[in-house]
């Protein structure tokens, strides 16, 4: 099979059958061992995939279940993360329009999903209404919005933002531009109701699960990321033989590469997107909530080593952490975790 999930998936796992999710890739990959002439077909492709898990299963990943809470995680946990993607893509799109024709709305707002921005873009989309806006005018969709600390010192800046002179397209062109901003600003406002009420859906749902509280314990990881790392790492206890297989399959680890006397060691791309993004989020705040992993990064800096190579780097080490910290179903520790040079000294004595 090309998935790992979906109704016909998980009525096979619960039948008992062996399930096995191969990369399109690598079937194409096998099917050339079969035939060079590119012919393919259903029943071409069918007969790879049963070759390949008669004579390769020890290479691949079988599907194990996990049970309904886990797998109620995951669909609330990426149907979130889908609307956050779908937030930002709208948001990108209403920068791109802003920048042609009304640069001070650019200056106004830092966060265009941002209440304040939605608000104010809501009742003035083009720069002539912007400038028409006394103070007044702008603390009331402001306040509608749910503002109510700084009120008056906010709109205040907006006003005068919207007030710098900047160059201006024709009248007509800036009516149809902000025809296209109010349609755009009423698409992102959905999304941004819906993300909150998603929001509690999936800390309610990952709260309950028995690994919540360990993967709480994680730097970096709060109710959201926790509940996307849990989503995508599943909790079947025999999944993963071991810490690497673990960091492979989130996509930490490196891939090694070598020929010859050449050896390379780049970073390995074929991953979970959904998981590596979470752990890229993790490593990143982990820097601030954990001074092991801050230690970790810079002595990687130190060396030379990018700043997203570096934080990559420091999620690999913290994917090996919490595979400790679920084998042996205890909570993270610091000094367990990044033992001091005096620590590992005085362990050797």
């Amino acid at each position: 099979m090309e998935t790992d999930r979906g109704p016909w998936v998980t009525a096979l796992t619960a039948a008992g059958y062996q399930v096995y999710a191969i990369s399109p890739m690598q079937v194409a990959r096998y099917r050339e061992r079969h035939s060079t002439s590119g012919a393919e077909s259903d029943r071409g492709d069918a007969h790879v995939l049963a070759e390949v898990v008669r004579l390769d299963r020890e290479h691949h990943r079988q599907i194990t279940g996990d049970p309904d809470l886990a797998e109620a995680v995951k669909v609330l946990a990426r149907g979130h993360q889908n609307l956050v993607w779908t937030r930002q893509r709208q948001t990108n799109q209403l920068r791109s329009i802003l920048r042609e024709y009304y640069p001070a709305a650019l200056d106004a707002f830092d966060d265009l999903a941002g209440r304040d921005a939605l608000a104010v873009l809501a009742v003035a989309p083009t720069p002539e209404q912007g400038q028409a806006l006394t103070v007044e005018a702008i603390s009331t969709p402001l306040r509608e919005a749910g503002r109510r600390r700084s009120l008056e010192a906010t709109a205040g800046k907006i006003h005068a933002a919207l007030r710098t002179e900047h160059l201006r397209a024709l009248p007509a062109v800036a009516h149809a531009f902000g025809a296209s901003t109010r349609a755009l600003v009423s698409i992102i406002s959905e999304p941004v109701k819906q993300i909150s009420i998603l929001a509690a859906e999936v800390e309610e749902n990952s709260g309950r699960h028995p690994d919540a509280e360990i993967y709480l314990s994680q730097p970096g990881l709060g109710m959201i990321l926790g509940a996307r790392a849990l989503a995508e790492l599943g909790d079947d206890t025999h999944r993963y033989a071991g810490a690497e297989a673990r960091r492979n399959y989130a996509g930490t680890s490196p891939v090694t590469r070598a020929s010859g006397t050449k050896t390379t060691v780049p970073a390995r791309y074929a991953r979970n997107r959904r998981l590596g993004e979470a752990l890229f989020q993790q490593a990143f705040t982990a820097l601030t909530a954990s001074p092991g992993a801050r230690r970790y990064h810079d002595a990687m800096r130190a060396r030379g080593i990018g700043h997203n190579d570096a934080l990559r780097r420091v999620a690999n080490r913290l994917v090996g952490i919490l595979h400790g910290c679920l084998r042996t179903r205890t909570t993270y520790d610091e000094a367990t975790a990044w033992p001091t040079p005096q620590q590992d000294q005085q362990e050797a004595a």
